[in-house]
């Protein structure tokens, strides 16, 4: 989804290796329309477009697209040649296994392996060395190879676990729509895990789709949705499809050919809620259209389903922290 926002943390986190080398980026966040503020406020989101320029601008600035995370630094355009040089193997599982050790030949690097559980694959990290305070690098590493695969055998990879070799962070929450898939924190090691029928699928791209995939990514990578395969990530699609209505809980159920009861049951198993669904769907949307200034504050609010003005300024400021007026003028 367009809308899909992002969680000022992830921004925040991306500048510390900037902040931990002394680089003012400052007017980097300016060109970016990203106030100071914005970050400042623990329930801001922004809008995808940003955070991939953000950490486009970040790589550049620092000449590292670790972002000063890594033991060691890797030179921008290290990932396009390892995807060049993935981009022709026979199937997934070569395609891994070459581009893993394309970064082992880098001293410092962070490891990556790839190892074989029955009918199971993992692809483990070796997060002991980073110098990674809010997991970011951790984070955007297990993301970018889960959603490189993914790419290049053009169809998701459907994670059976993620483990995690810390506590559990205060955005955990975020976890959830960055994986879709069972997770486990403080565990032995930083992995994913997949069914190995994925490796002997054959590669559907090729140098020109790279070409393209590569204008963007691997930031665009780290901003774009897993629209898993959870019931959360369904009811997001759903509700998406007719904004005009906005439909409730019990017409969603019938749609599903499920009861109230045993909806509510599956969303709270997942740690969500109708309502929030509903709500973030609300906000992203919301900001999607604040940061383009092509419909008025009434408009938004009617697109939204609130009856009046003065409803969605409170939803707002209750989702984000912010006034509706006061998040366009930030971002404009």
């Amino acid at each position: 989804m367009r809308e899909r926002t992002i969680a000022s943390h992830f921004a925040r986190a991306a500048l510390g290796g900037a902040r931990q080398r002394g680089y003012d980026y400052s007017n980097l966040l300016q060109r970016l329309g990203i106030s100071a503020e914005l970050l400042d406020e623990p329930r801001a989101r922004i809008a995808p477009e940003q955070f991939t320029r953000l950490i486009q601008g970040l790589w550049l600035a620092l000449d590292d697209e670790y972002l000063g995370f890594g033991s060691a630094p890797s030179k921008p355009g290290s990932f396009a040649m390892m995807c060049h040089a993935v981009i022709h193997c026979r199937n997934l599982e070569s395609a891994l296994n070459r581009g893993l050790l394309f970064y082992g030949l880098f001293p410092g690097a962070p490891r990556l392996s790839l190892t074989r559980e029955d009918e199971w694959v993992r692809l483990s990290l070796d997060d002991a060395q980073l110098w990674d305070p809010d997991h970011f690098l951790s984070e955007s590493l297990l993301l970018i190879w889960h959603r490189l695969g993914s790419w290049m055998i053009g169809q998701r990879i459907r994670l059976e676990q993620a483990t995690f070799s810390y506590p559990r962070p205060e955005h955990g929450a975020e976890y959830d729509l960055l994986f879709s898939c069972p997770l486990q924190f403080k565990a032995a090691q930083s992995s994913l895990l997949f069914h190995s029928r994925y490796l002997n699928m054959p590669l559907l791209q090729d140098e020109r789709t790279l070409k393209r995939f590569l204008e963007r990514s691997p930031a665009d990578l780290l901003s774009r949705p897993d629209d898993g395969d959870s019931l959360s990530s369904q009811l997001r699609r759903l509700l998406s499809r007719d904004r005009s209505r906005w439909p409730d809980l019990e017409s969603v159920a019938t749609h599903l050919h499920v009861s109230p009861q045993t909806l509510r049951r599956h969303l709270r198993e997942e740690g969500s809620s109708f309502q929030e669904l509903k709500d973030q769907l609300r906000r992203d949307i919301a900001i999607y259209h604040l940061g383009r200034a092509d419909l008025s504050l009434q408009q938004i609010a009617e697109q939204l389903g609130f009856s009046e003005p003065s409803a969605f300024h409170r939803a707002f400021k209750k989702w984000t922290g912010l006034t509706p007026g006061a998040y366009r003028a930030r971002e404009n």
